[in-house]
């Protein structure tokens, strides 16, 4: 499976592509501010064809790029329903000035076609088999996607881990006991060889976490007790 991405210019954002291997049909995931050339030349250099956007959540640093690339692939968008309102408007995340600042005075629009995401969903897309986990706390709608193709287990966290962190909560549809709910029931029960590709920041492994990062000691400590 070939996986490649980069952080956007803008937040640090990280974009990634996946396919089976080069030359062949791509998903790409969370094109964020300022990517489309850099996407360009990413698909390019391995010669992908992207047939879906996957976008982990629905802030604009993370979605920013979504309508032109779509627009200019002909292919749909997907985003779990809970932040399909911000798809239509990045304001109700975000405040009118960060929007219209991010923006540059352009006119938002969103794609021609989104498709909506639910917690379990297997995405059998591009060659192939991506699971959704919805977890919620950064967002109501933020998700992970695992491939079910790679010889090791990955994990394209978004903004719910990132090493030695998690995603902020005090956004609007931010909610910390959402967090704590998702971290023990979404990311802890995952194998350690686990690879997370996060939102920002660099890759990490789910053993390297449960490790060392705080806030997945916290959740397991505050998990519900087994037996007697």
């Amino acid at each position: 499976m070939l996986v490649a991405g980069f952080p956007s210019d803008v937040f640090g954002t990280n974009c990634y592509v996946v396919a089976p291997g080069p030359g062949e049909e791509c998903v790409v995931i969370d094109p964020g501010i300022g990517v489309v050339d850099r996407l360009d030349d990413l698909l390019a250099e391995h010669r992908l064809r992207p047939v879906a956007v996957l976008l982990t959540h629905g802030h604009l640093d993370h979605t920013f790029s979504v309508t032109p690339v779509c627009g200019a692939k002909g292919v749909p968008a997907y985003l779990h329903s809970d932040d399909r309102y911000m798809l239509e408007d990045p304001g109700k995340a975000l405040s009118s000035m960060d929007v219209n600042k991010l923006l540059g005075g352009l006119p938002w629009s969103e794609p021609d076609e989104v498709a909506e995401l639910a917690d379990g969903q297997l995405l059998k897309i591009a060659g192939l088999e991506i699971a959704v986990d919805h977890a919620p706390g950064h967002t109501g709608g933020s998700v992970m996607f695992r491939s079910q193709s790679a010889d090791e287990p990955v994990c394209f966290s978004g903004d719910v881990l990132f090493a030695g962190s998690i995603g902020r909560t005090d956004l609007p549809g931010g909610s910390m006991e959402q967090m704590w709910a998702s971290l023990r029931e979404k990311v802890l029960p995952l194998d350690d060889a686990t690879v997370v590709l996060p939102g920002h920041g660099p890759a990490t492994t789910i053993g390297r976490e449960r490790a060392t990062n705080p806030y997945l000691r916290d959740a397991g400590l505050s998990a519900p007790k087994r037996g007697f």
